[in-house]
């Protein structure tokens, strides 16, 4: 999953370094990325993981790190995953 985060951060995030040398806990915005580019991220991992952020995660500290988005879709994927289980 981080990979493709990565991805997604190096294609849209508009971060000043490269991703490569990007560790999982840095601040994404410290680093560049704009509330716009926030937006295109967001949208290439809803896409990606066929997820939708719902309002209540459309902050800042949401997509302030690696680490921070891959948690969000952790949380997004299991919720889906037990919605979607036959109850």
């Amino acid at each position: 999953m981080t990979d493709k985060i990565r991805e997604v951060l190096a294609e849209h995030g508009r971060l000043s370094i490269d991703v490569a040398g990007l560790r999982d806990g840095d601040d994404l915005f410290r680093l560049g990325m704009t509330s716009h580019a926030s937006v295109s991220v967001m949208l290439e991992l809803e896409e990606a993981y066929g997820v939708e952020f719902p309002e209540f995660m459309l902050r800042r500290s949401t997509f302030s790190s690696v680490a921070a988005i891959r948690q969000a879709i952790d949380e997004l994927t299991a919720s889906a995953s037990s919605e979607a289980a036959p109850g």
